[in-house]
């Protein structure tokens, strides 16, 4: 199996550092909102790395945590008056929903930031200790220039950086000894959350989170560090510089960056209109077909999401769901048990299907060309199945497919469609929730109805639903 490692440009042959064992963390959201798709590439992307790992044998631990101390989420609290906590603990709840619907696995862990303060004091401490590190006025700012190796992942030279690219430096330029050095600890200002620490009240810098969460919760070494290309520099960058200075030992073998994703060909901006929380998205099309639009191009390119391309996705999502719902059918019909010699032979042949597939994952999980293999394997199925074929064919070449899609994290069994009277069922239910003000119901209805493709809409008429 090779990956494409950023760190060295190429594609390396993956070595666990523990045999059939793999450690996995990925950077995850900052919960101050509704997750965007920008947010939904990465996670889509690398729970399918984590699934593959899966099926090949290996044992994956899977890190991903979620930065639920930050400006952003502090700015949105003062805005609606209530704790910072509250509103993390809001989005992360709706993030997981998201998640669910998108077939994102949990992870094996979800650490929260606020919870592994105590930690970060602690990596903080050790790099002071050993000089990397200092403290002015209660900020600890991280001595970059000690670092000898700073700017070996994203390819950057530190010189260059001063000279050449102000916008690349942080805040706080006349407190610091140099111009590049970065923020491990920071004093609070009023209003905001904060711990004690030996330097002041206050809380941890962006990058020093991950690099105590992936410590605590997979070791000093991890086998793949991975994210949005976006951060490479400099959130990476300082966590490399930080965890390798602290533990004195190779942070992690492999770093792999998923592409951006663009809107209609342009940047997703808020100024241009053309920002999508994955809640929008699941109002116009089940999540699944994000999920199968986000791997028919492969995790490096940059993709561009487009109402086209989302059609187009629906449509080729249907042809294997459809397929194997043709094959339960005949099943349920058929009139043979067990194969015959000339659907052992035919079956054999779904092998090829198998190999194709997996070639393409071996590869840098080229999840486009594993789709391809997809296809063909559903073709092939459409081809020689038949009111004629014995149950155990039938079922054999429906397992093959259940297993490669489960490698996608695609669904293919098709979900029961509601009846009217149903739904006004549920949503009578959940007006009388919300008359006892039971709004843990009322949400769960209304998420059950969402997840079925059934979208209401609350109006002074009443409550109005359609079909996604």
């Amino acid at each position: 199996m090779k990956l494409y490692n950023t760190m060295s440009k190429k594609k390396e042959e993956f070595v666990p550092l523990e045999q059939d064992k793999v450690k996995m963390y990925v950077c995850g959201p900052t919960v101050y909102n509704f997750i965007h798709i920008g947010n939904a590439r990465p996670m889509i992307v690398f729970d399918t790395v984590r699934r593959y790992f899966e099926y090949k044998g290996y044992e994956v631990n899977f890190v991903s945590n979620f930065t639920d101390v930050d400006d952003k989420i502090i700015k949105k609290a003062i805005e609606e008056g209530v704790t910072a906590d509250e509103i993390s603990k809001r989005y992360i709840a709706e993030c997981k929903k998201d998640m669910e619907g998108m077939n994102v696995k949990p992870a094996t862990t979800h650490p929260l930031a606020t919870e592994e303060i105590g930690g970060m004091i602690e990596l903080i401490r050790t790099l002071i200790d050993k000089g990397f590190a200092y403290e002015k006025n209660g900020t600890v700012y991280y001595r970059t220039r000690k670092f000898a190796d700073y700017g070996k992942l994203s390819h950057k030279n530190l010189d260059d950086l001063r000279s050449g690219n102000r916008s690349l430096l942080v805040t706080g330029e006349d407190e610091k000894e140099d111009p590049l050095d970065f923020v491990l600890w920071k004093p609070k200002k009023e209003g905001e959350p904060a711990w004690e620490s030996p330097w002041s009240e206050g809380r941890p810098g962006w990058h020093i989170e991950c690099s105590e969460m992936s410590k605590k919760y997979l070791g000093e070494q991890i086998d793949i560090h991975a994210g949005g290309e976006d951060l490479i520099f400099p959130h990476h960058e300082n966590e490399i510089a930080q965890s390798e200075a602290a533990n004195g030992k190779e942070f992690a073998k492999y770093w792999l960056h998923n592409g951006f994703l663009n809107i209609d060909n342009r940047k997703m901006s808020k100024s241009l209109g053309n920002f999508f929380t994955v809640r929008e998205i699941s109002e116009k099309y089940d999540l699944q077909i994000l999920r199968f639009f986000m791997l028919s191009a492969h995790y490096r390119s940059p993709l561009n999401f487009s109402a086209e391309l989302m059609e187009s996705a629906k449509n080729g999502l249907e042809r294997i769901v459809t397929a194997a719902e043709n094959l339960r059918f005949l099943m349920k019909n058929a009139q043979a048990e067990a194969m015959n010699e000339s659907e052992k032979e035919a079956f054999a042949k779904t092998r090829e299907y198998v190999e194709g597939f997996e070639k393409a994952m071996d590869d840098d999980f080229n999840t486009a060309d594993a789709v391809a293999a997809v296809f063909e394997l559903v073709k092939y199925a459409n081809t020689t199945a038949d009111g004629d074929s014995s149950k155990e064919y039938l079922q054999g070449i429906l397992d093959v497919l259940g297993k490669l899609t489960d490698v996608l994290g695609i669904i293919v069994e098709k979900k029961e469609e509601l009846l009217d009277a149903d739904i006004e069922a549920l949503i009578e239910e959940r007006q009388a929730a919300r008359k006892e003000k039971n709004f843990a119901r009322a949400d769960e209805i209304r998420d059950e109805l969402l997840a079925r493709g059934i979208i209401l809409k609350d109006t002074r008429e009443g409550v109005q639903w359609k079909r996604a």
